[in-house]
């Protein structure tokens, strides 16, 4: 089941990271609340790092050639602060030179081409949202069963 038709009343927060403010406002407009989630906005990579650090989001959207710090740079950076969770982060590009495989070297979940489909946009949200929630029962369920056993 699709998460976001599985929680309404549970927003999913978002980060969404670009230089350009007319496409921080059309993520804005497709990722809304009425798909399920809440889209804060950044405007550079170090308003980004400190946005994650102070509220951390379940997911990262990150365009990758922005002025001052890229998004291999703020990818880098969340990756190696040991405070955070593992946040889910997908680089968004035009640049067809920008592989799955250099994105992954770079710390990222996956890649969004530009210019792109809502429907595809909408799909990556939500199936690396889903993996990530799996991965987290995963994890508990490890831990659980690590635990010794209560006895009489």
């Amino acid at each position: 089941m699709p998460i976001r038709e599985s929680s309404p009343s549970k927003l999913h927060k978002l980060l969404a990271v670009d230089d350009l403010p007319d496409n921080l406002f059309l993520v804005q407009a497709i990722l809304n609340e009425e798909n399920g989630y809440e889209v804060a906005c950044a405007d550079n990579g170090q308003a980004a790092l400190d946005m994650i650090e102070s509220s951390p989001p379940e997911l990262i959207l990150l365009d990758v050639m922005m002025p001052g710090m890229t998004g291999y740079e703020v990818t880098r950076q969340v990756r190696q602060n040991p405070k955070l969770p593992h946040i889910p982060i997908l680089l968004v590009t035009a640049h067809e030179e920008i592989t799955q495989q250099k994105a992954r070297e770079a710390g990222a979940d996956g890649i969004i081409r530009k210019p792109f489909d809502i429907k595809h946009l909408l799909d990556r949200v939500e199936e690396t949202l889903q993996k990530k929630q799996s991965e987290k029962k995963q994890s508990e369920k490890k831990q659980t069963e690590k635990k010794p056993a209560l006895c009489c």
